[in-house]
């Protein structure tokens, strides 16, 4: 099974990866290809950078490039594991890469918070705050250029996250014993 975890910026995706890697899976993380490649042209890690880069890979090789940089790492990992965690499946052109590759062996997980709450929280996090007019500004972008929408709405599971972490992580884990179980894996 390919887990894809999906949501907004804010929904609280990596946490629920977190969750998800605690019980074994492996997790591979899209945006990895774009840090690795900001990192071969010897340029800072820093958020524009990292939007330049991506923009002109997909720009140049197609939306879904990352999920074609990925499928060797994902089938290696199938190989000795029952699961692999997708963190930063964004475009829709990723979603059917992927799709076309896994089947129903892709399983999409969307994580939901409501808007409100996912900007207080981006404005408080440590590492790269941002205000509600950034995160508004983000959301449209994502939304608009890079196809975020598609995969959250053919996500196979919905994850509320409106609570305190303790709610997340046994939401969470409630999904992986209903996987596990739906899926004998």
């Amino acid at each position: 099974m390919v887990l894809a975890i999906v949501g907004m910026a804010g929904s609280g995706k990596s946490q629920v990866t977190r969750r998800l890697a605690e019980k074994g899976l492996p997790t591979i993380r899209f945006g990895e290809f774009i840090i690795r490649e900001v990192q071969a042209r010897n340029l800072p890690i820093t958020p524009e950078h990292e939007r330049a880069v991506r923009e002109e890979l997909r720009a140049t090789h197609g939306m879904d490039v990352c999920a074609r940089l990925a499928l060797p790492q994902i089938h290696a990992l199938l190989a000795g594991h029952p699961a692999v965690i997708i963190d930063g499946m964004y475009s829709f052109s990723e979603y059917k890469t992927l799709k076309d590759e896994f089947g129903d062996e892709l399983v999409v997980v969307a994580v939901y918070t409501p808007r409100a709450e996912r900007y207080r929280r981006l404005a408080m996090r440590d590492e790269r705050p941002l205000t509600p007019f950034e995160a508004e500004a983000r959301d449209y972008r994502e939304i608009e250029h890079i196809e975020k929408g598609g995969p959250i709405a053919m996500a196979d599971y919905l994850i509320l996250n409106d609570g305190d972490l303790a709610a997340l992580n046994a939401r969470v884990d409630a999904l992986f014993e209903q996987l596990m179980q739906e899926r004998s894996v």
